[in-house]
């Protein structure tokens, strides 16, 4: 079996580049440094990669789908869902306009396409929290880095699985968010009513 036939049979990590071109982003463009793969790669808007992850002492084989997640894209990306085992949903702790688009467009898009796979939360470039430029910037427009609270509250508000943290400039949380994206897919946690119609399925929004 091929790297490609390994990946399209191994549990499906779906990433989504939302149109705010955050760390996602940044996080797979890391992807020779951090274990990633590219096997294909379709235009700017879709890629392939795999991963390997090990989780209580076993390797775990993940393909990881990233689609771009800019209006141009909102027909074609859905058709790369079907099969995907766990979505991750990221959102920057610096670009609160991120943080608000989660419960406004990508939750409802998973539900409309694929209701019943789960989803976790992800707090990228924490690295930037306190960097002096970002915050300058934020405070020009009368904003604030959003806290690990902010993303511990919207994560119970969408019915998340849970909520991690990560940096893909320094690497921090990293490997956690792909050892929570292996133990959704297979131990999910117990649905939560108002989330009663998630699936397996893990995507980086």
């Amino acid at each position: 079996m091929n790297s490609l036939q390994s990946a399209l049979v191994a549990p499906t990590v779906f990433a989504l580049v939302e149109k705010f071109g955050l760390d996602s982003a940044h996080l797979l463009s890391l992807q020779p440094k951090v274990g990633f793969h590219l096997l294909i790669m379709l235009s700017t808007w879709f890629r392939i990669y795999m991963v390997t992850v090990t989780v209580g002492g076993k390797q775990h084989l993940l393909g990881l789908y990233d689609t771009a997640g800019q209006e141009d894209y909102n027909q074609l990306r859905p058709l790369s869902y079907p099969n995907t085992d766990v979505f991750l949903i990221c959102f920057s702790v610096v670009n609160p306009a991120s943080y608000h688009n989660v419960q406004e467009e990508w939750v409802p898009e998973l539900k409309g396409c694929m209701p019943h796979v789960p989803y976790v939360l992800i707090g990228t470039q924490i690295d930037l929290r306190d960097d002096p430029k970002t915050l300058a910037r934020l405070l020009y427009m009368k904003e604030k880095p959003l806290t690990y609270e902010h993303g511990v509250k919207l994560a119970k508000a969408i019915g998340a699985q849970c909520y991690l943290e990560c940096s893909a400039l320094t690497q921090k949380g990293l490997k956690a968010v792909f050892d929570e994206a292996i133990l959704t897919i297979f131990h999910p946690k117990k649905k939560k009513k108002h989330c009663s119609q998630c699936h397996s399925c893990c995507s980086i929004i």
